[in-house]
């Protein structure tokens, strides 16, 4: 993958939800499976601009009971001289691992302000989604 600058301009937080589902784990430990989806815009008006937002949610389910749902939603605005679309992609998953510690540290702090069982998500070296692992060894899907 083609390394190219970028600078993160400004982070924001969009969603901080914590809501409790009145679910007790039977074992003591349960397995809570956080899902993790991404949306990259580009700004019209300066094509140097990109808007990186990082969800994760955690969220009960008929199959898989959890004791609470939890949504955190944290978009990031970088800016690079990025033109071809390898370029572009470099971005993107540069970004995301630039944005994943904040999000990391909002489920660790919105669970330790709610009086739950404090979340820490993994630390993650490296792609975070499957697509971003084809970029980082030179393919662009």
């Amino acid at each position: 993958m083609q390394k190219i600058d970028f600078t993160l301009k400004g982070i924001r937080a969009d969603e901080l939800s914590f809501k409790l589902n009145g679910i007790r784990p039977q074992s003591g430990k349960m397995d809570l499976k956080p899902t993790f989806s991404r949306k990259v815009r580009r700004a019209v008006e300066n094509e140097r601009l990109c808007f990186i937002s990082l969800t994760v949610k955690i969220e009960k389910t008929e199959d898989a009971p959890k004791p609470f749902d939890l949504t955190v939603t944290m978009t990031g605005v970088f800016e690079s001289d990025a033109k071809t679309d390898e370029e572009r992609k470099s971005v993107i998953v540069g970004g995301t691992s630039v944005l994943y510690p904040y999000v990391r540290a909002a489920v660790t702090s919105l669970t330790t302000a709610a009086l739950a069982a404090p979340i820490v998500l993994p630390v993650v070296s490296g792609a975070l989604f499957p697509e971003d692992k084809d970029a980082e060894n030179g393919i662009v899907s």
